[in-house]
């Protein structure tokens, strides 16, 4: 369940990633998306693994 939330987050920071860019906004909050989304789908990997 959680890793299904937090691949809708990526895809949400994902948007504003490519919106933010082609509005021109800072390049850090561009790249902080784009780093707050990769954290975000590697979370959701991670929570689909077993490891019992």
């Amino acid at each position: 369940m959680w890793s299904v939330v937090l691949m809708g987050l990526a895809g949400l920071l994902i948007g504003g990633a490519v919106s933010f860019r082609s509005q021109g906004m800072s390049k850090i909050i561009v790249i902080s998306f784009w780093v707050l989304a990769g954290m975000a789908l590697l979370g959701a990997y991670l929570l689909t693994l077993d490891l019992s």
